[in-house]
Parts: structure tokens; C-alpha cells; sequence
């Protein structure tokens, strides 16, 4: 599976390569993507050289081959329109959440994975759905579910397989666990703080440092509200 940008990328590359015979370059790649450096581009290349979609050829200055594109790339002129998941919301809103049984328990789109560690992405355009006692939900908003994958929030009692159920907000309050997405498109679930003109992403882990970023480069995409655990 590949994420949005992934797959922006890739279309990217194949029709440039289509068009005049080479690859473009990092900086027309960030221009296309609307990245804010080419440190992304480096990670999109390699994420998809690693998932055996593109090869880097040694010794060539921009040499880039096509090994395979996706069928999302083929699908695209029949209305093909990813969604977002692994740490990042769906390019449309999630649908809300509806009845499983007279007990209370609710049927909320398990929209993948969220980084408790580094940021993470994938893709799927079918989300599964994970049932969630209402108790859960709190007021009348939007709500879905991740999976977590890492350990980087352990000390906060969530753990690497755990579900946790998201609000879907644009707003927190310092100390907040959240869904923050960064620099558009990378995600992870960590705690909250904004200091001045700067957004704090706390771990709850002494092993990983916070990260420290501008205000503009943070975007918060939901609050954590309920986790489920499976022994």
C-alpha cells in the first residue's frame, strides 16, 4: 500500500519520465508535491524504492527507473480517490458512526495505523470497521479509530496493537493526546503542548525526545477520547 503522497509521487515521476525521457529533479518533485524541503522528497524515493516500485540506478546523477505502478494509478481517470490512513485522516471525512447492537456498542472506520514512535502512512480505500461502546464517544462529533503502532506513548498506558478512538477535532488543550499531522503528511499520536509561537509533540517514553516545531507545521486532526485493548 502507498500513501496519497506516495502515490502523488510515483504519477509524478511516471509522467514526467513519459513526457521528456528523465526523472525530475528534488527541487521540481518538492515543487509538484508542495513540500516545504527536499528532506520529504528523500523519504517518499526511498519509501517507494523500498515497497519495489522505483530504482535508483549507483553512479547516476537523477537516474530513477519505473519498476511497476500501482493499480491506483491506472484507476485514476475512473474517479480512484485514496484514502489516507496510518496516521493520517481520509481525503473525505469519516463516516459517522453507526448502531451494532441494543448494548450500546458503535461501528466506527478503522482508518489504520498511527505512529506512537516515528510517523508512519499507508493507504486503503475500503477502511474496516472496529465496534466501540458508545461510553466512548464523547458528544456529537465525528469520531474513528487507529491502530498504534510503536511504543513511544507506553508511559501513558497505550501500548504498540492498541485501538484508540479519535474525535475528530482541529483544536487542543495543552496536555492533549492527539492526532498531529506535520508538515501536511506525516502523522503521529502524542501529547500536546504550545509554547509561544512553537507546538510541542511530547512522547510519553523517556527513550524519545520531544519534537519542537513551528506552529504553521502542526496541524492537530483529532483528540484521543477511549482505547481498546485485546489480550
Amino acid at each position: 500500500m502507498l500513501t496519497k503522497k506516495q502515490l502523488d509521487l510515483l504519477d509524478f515521476i511516471n509522467k514526467r519520465m513519459a513526457r521528456d525521457g528523465v526523472p525530475p529533479s528534488f527541487d521540481e518533485m518538492k515543487e509538484a508535491l508542495d513540500l516545504k524541503s527536499k528532506s520529504g522528497i528523500h523519504r517518499l524515493i526511498t519509501a517507494l524504492e523500498e515497497r519495489g516500485f522505483i530504482r535508483r540506478l549507483a553512479h547516476r546523477a537523477r537516474a530513477i527507473e519505473i519498476v511497476k505502478l500501482p493499480e491506483a494509478l491506472a484507476e485514476k481517470s475512473s474517479g480512484f480517490n485514496p484514502r489516507v490512513i496510518d496516521g493520517a485522516r481520509p481525503d473525505s471525512r469519516p463516516a459517522a458512526a453507526q448502531p451494532v447492537d441494543a448494548v450500546g456498542a458503535l461501528e466506527l472506520p478503522l482508518l489504520g495505523r498511527i505512529a506512537a514512535g516515528e510517523p508512519i502512512q499507508s493507504i486503503n480505500d475500503v477502511p474496516p470497521q472496529v465496534a466501540v461502546p458508545g461510553a466512548m464517544l464523547s458528544g456529537n462529533g465525528r469520531h474513528y479509530a487507529l491502530e498504534v503502532k510503536g511504543d513511544s506513548m507506553i508511559e501513558a498506558g497505550i501500548n504498540d496493537g492498541d485501538i484508540v478512538v479519535i474525535r475528530e477535532t482541529s483544536h487542543a488543550d495543552n496536555g492533549d493526546i492527539v492526532v498531529a499531522q506535520v508538515e501536511g503528511y506525516e502523522a503521529t499520536l502524542k501529547r500536546f503542548k504550545r509554547k509561544g509561537g512553537t507546538v510541542i509533540l511530547e512522547a510519553a517514553n523517556a527513550a524519545y525526545e520531544p519534537r519542537i516545531l513551528p506552529e504553521g507545521e502542526v496541524k492537530v486532526q483529532g483528540r484521543l477520547v477511549g482505547l481498546i485493548r485485546t489480550y
